[in-house]
């Protein structure tokens, strides 16, 4: 197997066009390769500077998940702190989990963020939704989002070999028109589910934020997020809460 290494965007889309298969960290296709047989090229980002990109509201998807740090939201950075091991997150990248990986730990954090995908076709970059980018899978450059107010993760605890753990991540964005959005998403099982309701005004002056918090809940039971199971719905309720209770703060 040839590893081509582009260190230029044109480089990249040659590859491509060239046939490369995106190898990312290794991590995920280096044991289904050994298995099922070795590609003729593989492209790796890793030298390409628009996929190494970390802060300001972009993430590069050649980043290897341990540098993921306080230049990003909380919610990201959670998200990838707590993926496999030490080792694990030394190789891997954020590409190879977003695109690669059926888990896909970091997507309820860039779903959150109402993350965007800038990605590198054969004809050249363009910007997509991550549902696209998850349909068609083209070879991911970086995510880009604007900054939350507050944002919050968590990842529930489950015994080895079973079925992969309840991931919540909670964000609370600005809008325009001067109010709050809250947007949650949900990894149950394999299953991704991702919602959003108003929340507030923005000017902390409301006089009973239990209320507040009870009336958001209520909005969000009416999504998609209300047909988990109950256990699920209570850490959806305390991150929720949460999340409110930090936003109303600031």
């Amino acid at each position: 197997m040839l590893l081509r290494l582009p260190t230029t965007l044109p480089e990249a889309q040659e590859c491509l066009t060239d046939g490369a298969i995106p190898v990312g960290g290794a991590t995920l296709v280096w044991a289904a390769w050994q298995r099922d047989g070795f590609p003729e090229q593989a492209v790796s980002l890793r030298e390409v500077p628009e996929a190494n990109v970390l802060g300001a509201g972009e993430l590069g998807a050649a980043v290897l998940l341990h540098r993921i740090d306080e230049r990003v939201p909380e919610v990201l950075r959670r998200a990838a702190s707590g993926i496999g091991t030490g080792a694990v997150r030394r190789t891997a990248t954020v590409g190879g989990n977003v695109v690669g990986s059926t888990l896909r730990c970091l997507l309820p954090a860039a779903l959150v963020l109402d993350a965007r995908a800038r990605v590198l076709a054969a004809e050249g970059p363009f910007e997509t939704d991550l549902s696209e980018l998850l349909a068609k899978k083209p070879l991911l450059l970086s995510l880009r989002w604007n900054d939350p107010l507050v944002s919050g993760y968590r990842k529930v605890t489950e015994a080895p070999g079973g079925p992969p753990p309840l991931v919540v991540a909670t964000a609370v964005h600005a809008t325009e028109e001067g109010g709050q959005v809250l947007r949650v998403a949900v990894r149950d099982g394999y299953e991704f589910l991702s919602e959003s309701v108003p929340c507030g005004t923005g000017t902390g002056t409301d006089p009973d934020p239990g209320t507040d918090s009870d009336a958001v809940l209520d909005a969000l039971w009416a999504t998609s997020i209300g047909a988990l199971p109950e256990e699920a719905r209570e850490v959806v309720r305390e991150q929720v809460v949460s999340v409110l209770e930090r936003a109303a703060e600031r």
